[in-house]
């Protein structure tokens, strides 16, 4: 089964092209290192930005991107993919096209991070397996690869040692364990350094450990040559 990629020849066009886009921390022309933040369902750019707050790092800009009516795609993300369509993949452009906006400002592919939580985690993951290089970094918190179905054979190419990091709850209401530990090894075969944590009885949210790894992840690519 083929899976949607961006094509930047044809551009997808859905509900969630031309929404806001919420910026923080340095200026974009001052920068060297960006992260792009996507939310979960019912929430929106600006929670991720205040959620950026905990990071306590400086130099790194920042851009939330905004779900049209708060919601990437209206089932769950263990659905089959096609009743979750055309939220997945204007979702999916969206991402995209924040990367070649960077690009165009300066800041490489190798330099630029992801993080989503829990829908926004989702399309964080399957964004990167989907158009596999090196990023910065790739953070899904609580969140796993979209699908009623994963066929690693769907999933090509290298991301080149980036590292990625999954965090989520044994008993998450919505993430069952077992795709996260199939996400780990999807990206383990297309040559991610991947780091996962599962936490005993979390739930459905972020914890300090996990701010602390996400910390830990932006200084490494901040200092990285």
């Amino acid at each position: 089964m083929s899976l949607f990629r961006v094509d930047p020849e044809s551009p997808f066009n859905g509900p969630h092209q031309n929404q806001q886009v919420v910026t923080g921390g340095i200026n974009v022309d001052n920068a060297k290192v960006a992260m792009i933040l996507i939310h979960g369902r019912g929430a929106s750019a600006q929670s991720m930005l205040m959620f950026a707050d905990e990071f306590d790092i400086n130099n790194i800009h920042y851009r939330a991107i905004q779900a049209k009516g708060h919601t990437w795609y209206p089932r769950s993300f263990m659905a089959p993919r096609e009743m979750n369509q055309p939220g997945i993949k204007s979702g999916l452009q969206a991402i995209n096209d924040q990367i070649s906006e960077l690009n165009e400002a300066g800041i490489p592919t190798n330099k630029i991070m992801l993080l989503g939580f829990s829908q926004g985690a989702c399309l964080t993951t399957e964004f990167a397996a989907r158009h596999p290089q090196r990023y910065g970094g790739i953070i899904g918190l609580s969140g796993g690869l979209i699908g009623d179905e994963i066929d690693p054979q769907s999933y090509k190419g290298s991301m080149e040692q980036t590292p990625v990091f999954l965090g989520c709850s044994d008993r998450d209401p919505h993430i069952p364990q077992e795709r996260v530990d199939l996400t780990e090894e999807i990206f383990q075969q297309i040559g991610a350094n991947i780091t996962k944590k599962i936490y005993v009885g979390m739930g459905h949210t972020v914890n300090q450990n996990e701010i602390q790894h996400v910390q830990d992840l932006i200084k490494q690519t901040i200092n990285e040559e």
